[in-house]
């Protein structure tokens, strides 16, 4: 019989994640439709609101576990969720239907989203996320946002603002999109609290390292939102949109989730942390940049085979932490 203390976690846990999917969802329609309403364009919309809003559960998890201490659920989840992401939520994605990267903002961001993933390496070699590193991540986040902003806004708007158009609905009044919004910034930190004390009290229980407890459960929990939506956007063949959303997200991750959680506190982690989780999610990253490169210079649909793939490589990761750990 399951002890009352680990029933109290698991409840915990579920009520987090089950309201962090809600309160994403709610933040990011809200903030794209008070950016439209304030004049913002599309493209804008597209790359800094819905860009960010997909990491705001990630975000707000790391910085609370941060603030509690619990510096490995930070990290871990940052890391993670990348994996999750493009392993599971691409993997899924592709397997349901072979994608054409068409936008040329999409395309841009997938060297963009390896460069970034080198640099967080750099600043990582030494072990240790220092609030120096985490300043350096932020800086590089509002550079990286700026840059593709002014280049996308000069290019125009391509099918990437045409998919973002479609999918987010940008007639609602201002009144309710602030309302949506509001209810998105408060109920992401009580989610987010309610989830890092659950996952906290799991790990405890079963002696796991809370850094593990990132890389998996919270990680899973905090992608679901890109999850819904790049099924959602493969439904409605915007393609672009769902691997911008995986795209972006990623980037977003890796620069504010860890730069947030960097500057709160800093925090020491092992070498198997580097070897064998960073080291797979770069592997990841390479793996979807070469292939995106293929497939576009080929001007081919990416394949159901690349999805089967990552969903392997996805459940062979997961297999390898349960077993090592």
């Amino acid at each position: 019989m399951m002890n009352p203390d680990l029933w109290t976690a698991t409840l915990y846990l579920v009520a987090g994640l089950v309201l962090l999917i809600i309160a994403a969802d709610r933040f990011v329609q809200g903030a794209a439709a008070t950016a439209k309403h304030l004049g913002v364009s599309t493209m804008l919309v597209g790359l800094i609101v819905v860009g960010f809003g997909t990491s705001a559960p990630e975000m707000v998890v790391s910085a609370i576990a941060s603030f509690k201490g619990n510096s490995g659920i930070a990290l871990g989840n940052a890391v993670g969720s990348n994996i999750t992401n493009i392993s599971l939520v691409l993997g899924v994605g592709l397997v349901m239907v072979p994608m054409h990267i068409q936008s040329q903002t999409i395309k841009r961001e997938m060297p963009i989203l390896l460069v970034v993933s080198l640099l967080v390496l750099f600043l990582l070699f030494d072990h240790q996320l220092t609030r120096v590193d985490g300043v350096i991540l932020l800086v590089s986040m509002l550079i990286v946002t700026v840059l593709l902003g002014y280049v996308s806004v000069k290019d125009g708007k391509d099918r990437f603002a045409q998919e973002l158009e479609a999918e987010y609905d940008f007639s609602i009044s201002l009144q309710k999109s602030l309302l949506l919004l509001g209810f998105g910034i408060i109920a992401l930190p009580v989610a987010s609290h309610v989830m890092v004390l659950g996952a906290t009290d799991i790990a405890i229980h079963f002696g796991v390292p809370d850094l593990v407890i990132g890389l998996t459960i919270v990680a899973l929990g905090t992608s679901l939102p890109e999850l819904a939506a790049t099924i959602a956007s493969i439904m409605k063949n915007e393609h672009d949109l769902a691997i911008g959303n995986v795209v972006g997200s990623n980037i977003f991750n890796l620069l504010g989730v860890i730069g947030i959680s960097g500057v709160i506190r800093a925090y020491e982690f092992s070498d198997d942390f580097l070897r064998y989780d960073y080291f797979f999610m770069l592997l990841l990253t390479v793996f979807l940049f070469l292939a995106s490169v293929y497939f576009v210079l080929k001007d081919k649909l990416l394949s159901r085979i690349i999805g089967v793939v990552l969903l392997l490589l996805y459940v062979s990761y997961m297999i390898w932490l349960y077993v090592k750990n």
